[in-house]
């Protein structure tokens, strides 16, 4: 029944933030061409005018929603909100003001464009601040804080302690803990655990929390029931959580029950399906873009040196398949290496070959590989065959990124790990976006690359 409750509820918010998106827009055209005077141009509130805004605000709103920003208020900081609003509603503007200007739907004016996004950003700030002010308000006069009782004194109830403590927005606080051994940083100790049962009397908590150890894993019978026996919501920390993915997916055949550690969001077929008509759309849309660009850039190499346009290696993708990745030469014709990686000082490079690189621009031939399949706009970039064969023996969990199709940018590289940086903590970024991936998060990290993530960089 809550969960059903908490669907309805993120309707009812999913169609009031449609309803501010779409009266941000009148209101923008009225500011435009009646409080800061000028021609106004009724095709800006025709009837098709109309009907495109509110397309947008429902899609607006469905990208709100694959960016999380419908969670519980408790799940996330109001900062990290906002930032994402901010994010989305820039691309979205930008978007459709693309969208207008190439395919000539409708006329419109650019200054109210550039309102609109103010007025509709501002407009959904206010709410959502005034919403978490009210809950914060609630929850003080009310005491709406949730409180919990540890079961565990180890190592996993120390970390449990330490994330609550780190996460204030949950509205969690910590009575205290039950268990056999005595542990200040936990915090009260309220009594052993073949006492659990007095002690949930007494306290009563909202939520009971069991971070047993793994050779104290004989209480756990007793712990639940005495939990259940009061009707108190349990929640485990699984002493292998250390080998858990971030979303792990659970299975039942007959009474087995298995934990699948390597399940990703993108097994799922209507997001990996979402994510390629992305793909294609984007890189569609940008190969138009950056067609005069790669032109110029195609000419540049051309009479920089001898040889061909394009630089083709062979680089291994998704299901660890191999494929001929494109990318504007930047060196000299060398037929001696082929597995080494270029250095800032390479002396292969032309001088032409060190301004596309330095831009990026070497990159952009990408596009058609991410527009064929071979690769996507986001995800962890594809190495040369000869080092996934080495990196797969020395790194640990090295081939668990082969399981998505590798990407023109991504986690890793947005935070600075290209070229002849650590193995192991690219990896551990690539593993990081693949157990988490969102369409938020591919959102973030394009936004991050066209911040300056590629700039001045070796790739």
């Amino acid at each position: 029944m809550q969960r059903q409750n908490r669907r309805i509820l993120v309707f009812l918010n999913m169609i009031c933030e449609a309803g501010i998106i779409f009266l941000a827009y009148p209101l923008s055209v009225f500011i435009r061409f009646t409080v800061m005077g000028g021609v106004f141009n009724r095709v800006m509130t025709d009837a098709l005018s109309m009907r495109l805004i509110v397309a947008y605000s429902v899609a607006i709103v469905c990208v709100y929603w694959m960016a999380h920003l419908y969670v519980p208020i408790y799940y996330i900081a109001i900062r990290k909100e906002l930032l994402r609003v901010f994010v989305v509603n820039l691309i979205g503007t930008v978007m459709l003001g693309s969208a207008l200007y190439l395919f000539r739907i409708t006329e419109f004016s650019r200054v109210a464009l550039a309102l609109y996004f103010a007025v509709s950003t501002a407009l959904i700030f206010g709410k959502r601040i005034a919403v978490h002010l009210a809950v914060r308000k609630h929850r003080i006069l009310g005491d709406r804080r949730r409180h919990v009782v540890l079961v565990g004194s180890g190592k996993l109830a120390h970390q449990y302690k330490k994330d609550v403590a780190n996460n204030p927005h949950l509205g969690l606080v910590i009575d205290g803990y039950v268990g056999f051994k005595g542990n200040n940083e936990i915090g009260r100790h309220l009594g052993k655990i073949d006492k659990i049962g007095d002690v949930l009397e007494k306290y009563n908590p909202d939520q009971v929390i069991v971070a047993l150890e793994p050779d104290e894993t004989e209480f756990i019978k007793a712990v639940l029931e005495a939990v259940e026996k009061e009707g108190i919501p349990v929640s485990m920390v699984p002493f292998y959580s250390d080998f858990y993915p971030s979303h792990p997916t659970f299975e039942t055949f007959g009474r087995t029950k298995l934990i699948n550690l390597r399940a990703t969001p993108l097994d799922n077929i209507a997001l990996s399906a979402l994510k390629r008509l992305i793909d294609i759309a984007g890189s569609a849309v940008l190969i138009l873009v950056f067609s005069p660009l790669m032109i110029l850039a195609a000419i540049g190499v051309k009479l920089s040196s001898p040889g061909p346009i394009f630089f083709r290696q062979e680089r291994i993708g998704k299901d660890k398949k191999q494929f001929t990745m494109l990318k504007f030469r930047s060196m000299r014709i060398n037929k001696e290496e082929t597995t080494g990686w270029s250095k800032e000082s390479d002396p292969r490079r032309t001088k032409f070959g060190s301004f596309i690189r330095k831009y990026s621009i070497d990159e952009l031939p990408q596009l058609f590989n991410v527009f064929k399949g071979d690769m996507s706009l986001v995800g962890p970039r594809p190495e040369v065959p000869y080092y996934v064969y080495q990196f797969k023996e020395t790194v640990p969990r090295y081939l668990i990124r082969q399981q998505v199709r590798p990407g023109m940018t991504g986690w890793a590289q947005v935070h600075g790990l290209r070229g002849d940086t650590s193995i192991e903590a690219r990896v551990d970024y690539d593993i990081w976006y693949i157990e988490n991936w969102s369409l938020w998060l591919d959102i973030r990290i394009l936004f991050l690359t066209l911040l300056g993530g590629f700039i001045n960089s070796e790739k």
